[in-house]
């Protein structure tokens, strides 16, 4: 069953229809609904292509957090074959918020990491809503540092509002779990790809993202803090989280503008949820074309390079 946003009653009425009048011809073979379904189909993409060109950071937002827009585990299962995933931190234990394992992409043996937000209320409540805890980042310097010794390229995946900010994963060392992750992806030399592929919220998402190349779907949000954080803290007034993503430029196009982000990955009019196998494959493409470029360089030339562009940032505004 198909999840509107609040933005999307438009679209939602229209197909709402196209629902009524299929419904009707199933019951009824003497009536004939197909040019009226057609026309109303033609009326869905038009209202898509019109609402989805002016997006806002706020709808950006909405479009970024929908709950069936593809996660880690449907990326992982359409790129990436023998997929061989890693548990446990080797400390404490165990943390399903950070997927991270060795796999093949397109015959290449690399290294896999992402944060997954689960996908119904059981998966959700295992994976903690996709926001990591300590044992989570420990466990990506793991994959990192066996990358690292078999020169094996690292893919990380971002999709979190943020690292859990719960009591028990502050005594067990959350920033510093997060600053040592960050830490790892600049001392690796491997080259090292990340996507944002939905919420890219704060330390929690930079701490796997800080690669060679770093990619945004066209409709995911990178930031420091969540719209709603953020207004609460400037303002003491949640309410104003469409204000605050406005200002606290968040969007794909905002990042790229700001020399923060590599490149933009188109999704399909609608969203990724409405088709994810397109955006998934786009992905696919864009990872592969920049491992092909970063092949050539040495380990210290790749390690350079990536320290570089991260000392760059804002040099140049």
């Amino acid at each position: 069953m198909q999840t509107y946003l609040d933005f999307e009653k438009p679209i939602s009425d229209l197909e709402a229809k196209i629902h009524e009048l299929k419904k009707l011809a199933s019951e009824d073979e003497s009536i004939d609904t197909s040019d009226e379904i057609n026309r109303l189909e033609g009326r869905v993409r038009e209202a898509q292509r019109e609402i989805y060109s002016k997006l806002g950071a706020w709808e950006k937002t909405q479009v970024a957090r929908h709950p069936q827009r593809p996660h880690f585990v449907d990326y992982a299962a359409a790129l990436f074959t023998d997929f061989t995933p890693l548990a446990g931190d080797r400390n404490f234990g165990e943390d399903a918020a950070i997927q991270a394992g060795l796999a093949r992409f397109n015959g290449m043996p690399v290294a896999v990491m992402g944060q997954e937000k689960g996908f119904d209320t059981k998966t959700r409540l295992k994976h903690n809503f996709g926001s990591p805890r300590p044992e989570g980042y420990r466990k990506a310097i793991r994959i990192m540092e066996m990358a690292d010794r078999f020169h094996l390229p690292v893919i990380s995946l971002i999709d979190t509002a943020g690292a859990y900010p719960g009591v028990g994963a502050e005594e067990r060392g959350q920033a510093e779990a997060i600053a040592r992750s960050t830490e790892m992806c600049l001392g690796i030399k491997v080259p090292m790809v990340s996507v944002v592929i939905g919420e890219g919220g704060s330390g929690g998402a930079i701490a796997i993202a800080t690669g060679n190349r770093v990619y945004m779907l066209e409709h995911s949000i990178y930031s420091v803090i969540s719209p709603e954080g953020a207004a609460s803290i400037l303002w003491r007034d949640s309410t104003r989280a469409r204000e605050a993503a406005t200002n606290m430029k968040i969007t794909a196009e905002d990042l790229k503008a700001l020399g923060i982000i590599d490149d933009i990955i188109p999704e399909p009019v609608g969203g990724a949820h409405r088709d994810p196998a397109t955006v998934i494959a786009a992905t696919g493409k864009v990872v592969e074309s920049a491992l092909k470029d970063l092949s050539s360089l040495s380990g210290e030339e790749v390690r350079a390079a990536r320290r570089q562009k991260f000392l760059d940032i804002g040099r140049n505004l």
